[in-house]
């Protein structure tokens, strides 16, 4: 069976749920890519800059790095505007995260909707025949479930493109927090 044959014997329900859930699947994938070119960039300047203060006995990070230009930007305690360059790139690497996060949990369920109704549609039919054999019902079951593979198959990639963008800002975290210690010694 075919898409377009399945979606031309669905109820305007099903439909509704296989454009949600492929809406899902888009948006899921453009949230992906587009966070974590953000989020690796980020993170290959601010390893080049750690590497560099490792390798250096300089006391300011690379002129690239989003530490460098909290410093030159703001005046006072050291550790506190480093602190505050580490939250506000934290918050901005993490954008999107809540979007996966919710798709990751709803989709199953957006899908299991799908499958109830197309089951109910599906019984309400056979209700009409005189007489129901397997080759009648299983067809009209097969095409509810579906919505729940559907559901299943987006979650899927959300909850895992959310973990891989967890690891990625934890990476860039952790190095962010290295440099600042680094700096915050040399400058004591």
């Amino acid at each position: 069976m075919g898409i377009a044959n399945y979606l031309s014997q669905s109820s305007a329900i099903t439909i509704l749920v296989i454009t949600a859930l492929s809406i899902y699947f888009i948006a899921t994938f453009s949230i992906f890519i587009y966070r974590y070119k953000i989020v690796n960039r980020r993170l290959k300047v601010e390893h080049k800059s750690l590497a560099k203060l490792y390798t250096s006995d300089e006391n300011m990070p690379a002129d690239d790095s989003i530490l460098y230009s909290y410093i030159n930007r703001s005046e006072g305690n050291l550790s506190k505007i480093l602190q505050a360059a580490i939250n506000d790139t934290i918050r901005v690497s993490t954008q999107g995260l809540t979007q996966l996060s919710i798709i990751a949990s709803t989709s199953p369920f957006i899908g299991l909707f799908g499958t109830v109704v197309g089951i109910l549609d599906a019984f309400g039919k056979l209700g009409n025949l005189k007489s129901a054999s397997l080759n009648i019902v299983a067809p009209a079951i097969s095409e509810a479930l579906i919505a729940t593979a559907v559901g299943i198959f987006v979650a899927v990639f959300a909850y895992a493109f959310n973990l891989l963008l967890k690891r990625k800002v934890y990476e860039l975290n952790s190095t962010l927090e290295s440099a600042a210690e680094i700096i915050v010694s040399r400058n004591e």
